[in-house]
């Protein structure tokens, strides 16, 4: 019984951590297209897309309505996370890789 609950609140704050994320980039969006030029991206469809996948990669997680695509937003989010962690830490800036570990952290009991 812990162990469902532990995976339900891991995945509630997981999925809260995303959809924090999908609104700054919603209401922040020059600063966010400003910060991914400091990490070497600048593609100009980067930041929609983003929106997009932290927007529908939870749902998917959270409606479970196909066990495939479930998993498959897991490992979207865990290539996402780690990704994002090596981006801010390839250019020093570790305090910008604190919400990847964060979400890396929240993914590990859903492995369980």
């Amino acid at each position: 019984m812990a162990t469902v609950y532990l995976y339900w609140i891991s995945t509630a704050l997981l999925s809260l951590l995303y959809f924090a994320s999908a609104a700054m980039y919603i209401a922040k969006g020059d600063f966010v297209r400003k910060a991914q030029a400091e990490l070497g991206y600048t593609a100009p469809l980067l930041v929609p897309f983003m929106i997009v996948i932290k927007l529908f990669g939870p749902i998917a997680v959270l409606w479970h309505f196909n066990v495939a695509l479930s998993d498959l937003a897991y490992v979207g989010i865990l290539y996402h996370l780690v990704l994002s962690g090596l981006a801010h830490l390839g250019v020093r800036k570790p305090k910008g890789a604190i919400p990847a570990a964060v979400g890396l952290i929240l993914l590990v009991p859903m492995q369980s």
